[in-house]
C-alpha cells in the first residue's frame, strides 16, 4: 500500500470475489515508523450468522488490517504474514461499514507483534493481538494422515443454500462453496452423536486467485464449523469466549476440509478446535476457542 494518505486498494465489484472486498481497506492514516493506524472497510451481509458478522470474518479483516499497516511502515518485512491471532470479542458488530485501528508492539527479524481494534459507532467490538513471522514453505517434518476425509465434498453431503436449514442461518455459503458431512452432524436427523463435525469450503475463483487473500480466507475458514455441542442436543448461540487463530501455509487450489472436535463439553464452557486442511492435505490453518455452551433444548 503506498503511503498517500487516500491510498486504496481496487475494491472488487465481481461476484466471484465476495471475500476479497472485505480485505479490501482504505488507508486513513500516513504510514510511519511509530504510531496508530486506521483503515476503514465493509462487512458485507453475507458473512454473518444469524444478524451478526461472523467472527472468524472479523479475525481474518483484521488481519489484512495488520498486515498492511505492518507492510507499509515496514517494506522490508512484506514476507511477513500473521501467523497467530489471539482475540476478544467484546461485542457483536453488524454487517456494514467497520473500522481497524492497529498499533505495532514489536518490530524484530524472525517476530512482530501488532494489535488491532476493530471499531464500529466509535465502539471497539473485537480485540485481536497478532503476531507475525514467515509461513511454512517446506513440507513438514511429521503430518498425522486425515485420508479418511475425501479432498472433495461426497454428493450426499449439506449446501448452505438459502433453503437448507443451516443456509437460513449461516450466509456465509452466499460468499464462498460450503458443504457439511451429514454422516458427523447426527443433529441433522434428530439424533445424538460424537461432539465432533466436518466440513469441506471452498473460497470463489476471484478470491483463490490473489494468494494472500487465499490465506485469510483460510484464516476465516477456522472459525467455520457450527458448535460441535449441537451434536449432544445444545442449539443455539454459543458466545465465543476467546479463540486464537494460527496460519500455517497458504493453501493450495481446491476445497479446504474443516475438521471440528472438542476435548471436553462443560455445564458452563465448551472447547473447540478446529483444523483446516487445504486440497493437498497439508494443514494451512488451526483454531482453538473457548465458548459458552448453548441451553439444551427444552424437550431434552
Amino acid at each position: 500500500m503506498t503511503s498517500e494518505l487516500t491510498a486504496e486498494r481496487e475494491r472488487p465489484t465481481a461476484t466471484d470475489a465476495p471475500f476479497s472486498r472485505v480485505c479490501a481497506l482504505t488507508a486513513l492514516t500516513e504510514p510511519a515508523a511509530t504510531g496508530t493506524g486506521r483503515y476503514a472497510g465493509v462487512i458485507d451481509d453475507i458473512w454473518t450468522v444469524g444478524s451478526k458478522v461472523h467472527g472468524g470474518t472479523m479475525v481474518a479483516a483484521s488481519a489484512s488490517a495488520a498486515a498492511d499497516w505492518l507492510h507499509a511502515c515496514e517494506p522490508a518485512l512484506v514476507g511477513m504474514a500473521p501467523i497467530a491471532g489471539s482475540s476478544d470479542f467484546l461485542g457483536a458488530p453488524e454487517p456494514g461499514p467497520v473500522e481497524y485501528e492497529v498499533a505495532i508492539r514489536k518490530i524484530g527479524r524472525q517476530i512482530c507483534l501488532a494489535d488491532v481494534t476493530l471499531i464500529q459507532g466509535e465502539r471497539g467490538l473485537v480485540r485481536t493481538a497478532f503476531t507475525f513471522g514467515h509461513l511454512d514453505d517446506v513440507d513438514p517434518i511429521y503430518a498425522p494422515e486425515h485420508g479418511d476425509m475425501p479432498a472433495e465434498p461426497p454428493s450426499d453431503t449439506i449446501g448452505y443454500g438459502d433453503d437448507s436449514p443451516m443456509g437460513k442461518i449461516v450466509h456465509v455459503g452466499k460468499g464462498a462453496d460450503l458443504r457439511l458431512d451429514r454422516d458427523w452432524a447426527r443433529f441433522l436427523d434428530g439424533e445424538h452423536g460424537e461432539p465432533r463435525l466436518r466440513l469441506w469450503m471452498r473460497p470463489r475463483a476471484g478470491d483463490q486467485a490473489d494468494p494472500q487473500v487465499a490465506a485469510y480466507f483460510a484464516m476465516m475458514a477456522a472459525d467455520m464449523s457450527p458448535p460441535v455441542p449441537m451434536n449432544l442436543g445444545h442449539f443455539g448461540w454459543a458466545p465465543t469466549v476467546q479463540m486464537t487463530t494460527y496460519l500455517r501455509r497458504r493453501p493450495a487450489p481446491g476445497w479446504l476440509r474443516i475438521i471440528a472436535t472438542t476435548h471436553e463439553v462443560g455445564g458452563r464452557m465448551f472447547d473447540e478446535d478446529q483444523l483446516v486442511l487445504d486440497s493437498t492435505g497439508a494443514v494451512v490453518a488451526q483454531s482453538r476457542q473457548l465458548a459458552l455452551i448453548p441451553v439444551r433444548k427444552p424437550s431434552e
